[in-house]
């Protein structure tokens, strides 16, 4: 990234955090930078002993996913001892980047490769840095003619044997955890990969409660609804281990959105965005930002989603597509500039205005299909399903094309937005009980996959949507079924809440209406006022005792 993109990296900070947000801490102009804090790592090497706390902090780099800070790290303790071999399966691994952030580039797969074969073939290496390697090779081998997840697998058996010939040596664990969590499947329901991961990182970080790696590893472990709350305490831990490390401030929140806790949702992801914009991580800004917009509607703090979702070009703009970033790579930042108007659009329920978004067409396929996606709910629920019809078609062209491109999860996830979109096409058209048969089987689709990391969560849930079409269609005990569900899997979401204190209002359960309307107002209590509809509708119903 230029000087001058910094810049401006620098004053939308200014204008973002200060302006958005009345509970963000107040940006620092000091000159004086605070002390670097990366949290404790020590990798043992056969380096040169004045390079072992330069490669520590590499290291620790890597294990917070600040990948090009990472790299420029390797480099350094390169250009002191040139015959440390092991410190190019460290700039491998920067190349490989996040492991749960999809398909690697063709170009990313070359460098990594090249870094192997040049540590390989530099100084001499012990067996133990050999092993390193040799296992981070697998992720790179064949990569023109072998799948991404053939590799990974090799990777995961690669250091399941380092692990095993080398029990004391702790990096080995924590990077053969991560390896057996990256293999994990969303498909598979009983999260054993997860689990067995989870239990040789608990074990650790009971050690060596500082690390950086161990605490980041078990959140995304724990990152699934039934686990969540496992991983409050590495989320609230993890911050303030590594806090110059825009990631280590951003996935606290992974956890904070899985159970509901908004305000520290917002609170973290805040940090983490002003740190990534000063780093100029602008793809990680982004992310950050779309965690927060989506924490901000949760709690009807529309106002404040606003002012994110309007900023969210500038930052699009700062991405050097070239640059070997953070956590999150220019794609998820493309994810996340289209994902957040959208949200704002359909977490409000405001059709029209989800119809309106404009197409932008850009390098990553699921970001499109994000923006076609709100587009054609909008229209459907606006009533003009001829014009959902074309957005429809685009999300089954892009679905087709991530499947040629042997994105099979990506092509699942656009496959669901198209079935929901069509979905509602056939409702706005009038065949209503074909609707809702195709909405409840795409519903158990969603179900039986998860969510990417890259989002904080679907658009809109598929079942949330049955219940909302339920409900209109006066059924409102199967809906009231539906968004019980959502808030099963999805604690403390604005519109599952809601809906559920409507359905059971129209059900004749005044109880249950009355409980859920309380929850909304709690959910919202730092809401703005006054709020959207909905949220003057819920706190009429808790002042009143009636709807209004």
């Amino acid at each position: 990234m230029s000087t001058l993109s910094h810049r401006l990296g620098v004053a939308i900070v200014s204008c973002l955090f200060v302006a958005c947000s009345s509970e963000a801490p107040p940006v620092a102009h000091d000159d004086h930078e605070a002390p670097e804090q990366l949290g404790r790592v020590h990798f043992e090497t056969s380096c040169q002993p004045a390079v072992a706390a330069d490669f520590d902090r590499a290291v620790a780099l890597l294990h917070s996913f600040s990948f090009g800070t990472a790299n420029r790290a390797f480099q350094d303790v390169l250009a002191a001892d040139p015959d440390c071999a092991i410190t190019y399966w460290g700039q491998a691994l920067t190349h490989w980047g996040n492991p749960f952030a999809g398909l690697k580039s063709p170009a990313a797969v070359a460098q990594g490769r090249a870094a192997i074969e040049r540590g390989l073939a530099t100084g001499t290496p012990t067996e133990r840095e050999r092993a390193y390697l040799s296992a981070a090779a697998e992720l790179f081998r064949d990569g023109e003619t072998t799948d991404q997840r053939t590799r990974t697998l090799a990777y995961e058996r690669a250091m399941a044997a380092l692990y095993e010939q080398y029990p004391d040596d702790r990096e080995a664990a924590a990077f053969y955890a991560l390896a057996v969590n990256q293999t994990a499947l969303p498909t598979d329901k009983t999260y054993a990969q997860q689990l067995k991961a989870a239990g040789i990182l608990e074990a650790l970080f009971a050690e060596q409660p500082e690390h950086p790696g161990l605490a980041h590893y078990l959140i995304h472990a724990y990152d699934h609804p039934p686990l969540a709350e496992r991983a409050l305490d590495a989320a609230r831990r993890y911050a303030t281990i590594a806090p110059s490390a825009p990631h280590a401030l951003h996935m606290p929140s992974h956890t904070f959105t899985r159970v509901g806790l908004w305000q520290e949702s917002v609170d973290t992801n805040i940090r983490s965005a002003e740190t990534a914009l000063r780093g100029a991580s602008p793809a990680e800004a982004l992310h950050a930002m779309d965690y927060q917009v989506y924490a901000y509607l949760q709690m009807g703090r529309d106002a404040d989603a606003q002012r994110v979702r309007d900023t969210a070009p500038e930052v699009l703009a700062l991405i050097d597509a070239a640059a070997l970033g953070g956590a999150a790579p220019p794609a998820a930042g493309t994810y996340a500039a289209a994902a957040i108007p959208a949200r704002y659009a359909m977490e409000r329920g405001v059709w029209e205005e989800a119809a309106a978004l404009e197409a932008r067409p850009s390098p990553t396929a699921y970001a499109d299909a994000v923006t076609h996606f709100a587009r054609a709910v909008g229209a459907a629920r606006s009533g003009r399903a001829e014009a959902a019809r074309a957005d429809v078609a685009q999300l089954g062209a892009l679905a087709s094309k991530l499947a040629e491109m042997k994105d099979a999860y990506w092509a699942e996830q656009v496959d669901i937005q198209r079935r929901v979109s069509a979905a509602w096409v056939s409702f706005a058209e009038g065949r209503r009980a074909e609707a809702v048969s195709a909405l409840q089987k795409v519903a158990d689709a969603e179900d039986a996959t998860d969510k990417s990391a890259v989002s904080p969560g679907p658009l809109a849930p598929a079942r949330e949507l049955l219940g909302e079409m339920l409900l209109a269609m006066d059924r409102p005990v199967e809906a009231l079924a539906a968004f019980e569900a959502v808030m099963q899997k999805e604690p403390n979401r604005f519109r599952a809440t809601l809906h559920a204190a409507r359905a059971a209002a129209q059900a004749g359960d005044a109880a249950k209406a009355r409980a859920y309307y309380g929850d909304l107002v709690r959910i919202a209590e730092s809401g703005d006022t006054p709020g959207r509809p909905e949220l003057e509708e819920a706190r009429a119903f808790v002042r009143d005792g009636v709807r209004p």
